[in-house]
């Protein structure tokens, strides 16, 4: 996909919201298979992608997303994924079970509250695509920019 044509309203990549969803669907494929590197990252793209689409985000769920990739970040992948894994275990009926929060992935600063989210981002699904299969090399790098670019974008000055 090149930067003529149509762009997704959504996060200003190439293609149309239809090529993003396509995208994110071979994405989470990816994801669920549980290799690397695209498993241990599955939040991370998650939240990247609801933050850049927010008309197909969960409602409610901006703050526990913020501060997921604020921990990722900041401490990086294997912080991450041992935060993941105790959220995780707390998320059981055999203890009670409770959501997964902000309070799981401490250390953020507050979600911004903005009245019109980000209109562009300068990485985009279709950036870490790298022309549609997602490539494993590469693979966390690309992430690390789109949850930068995401994260940039929601902290500034908005509407």
């Amino acid at each position: 996909m090149t930067g003529d044509g149509p762009r997704c309203a959504d996060c200003g990549g190439p293609g149309g919201a239809e090529w993003c969803a396509a995208l994110f669907g071979e994405l989470l494929t990816l994801d669920y298979s549980r290799r690397e590197p695209w498993g241990a990252l599955h939040a991370v793209s998650v939240a990247c992608y609801h933050f850049q689409h927010p008309s197909r985000a969960i409602g409610g769920s901006g703050p526990f997303y913020w501060s997921l990739l604020h921990l990722y970040l900041r401490e990086g992948r294997d912080s991450l994924i041992a935060a993941t894994q105790r959220a995780r275990r707390n998320n059981t009926h055999r203890t009670g079970g409770r959501k997964p929060g902000p309070g799981d992935f401490p250390g953020a600063p507050p979600f911004p509250a903005r009245a019109v989210p980000p209109a562009a981002f300068t990485t985009t699904i279709a950036d870490v695509a790298a022309g549609g299969d997602f490539p494993a090399e590469g693979f966390e790098d690309r992430v690390r920019s789109w949850a930068t670019a995401t994260v940039s974008a929601w902290a500034a000055p908005g509407s």
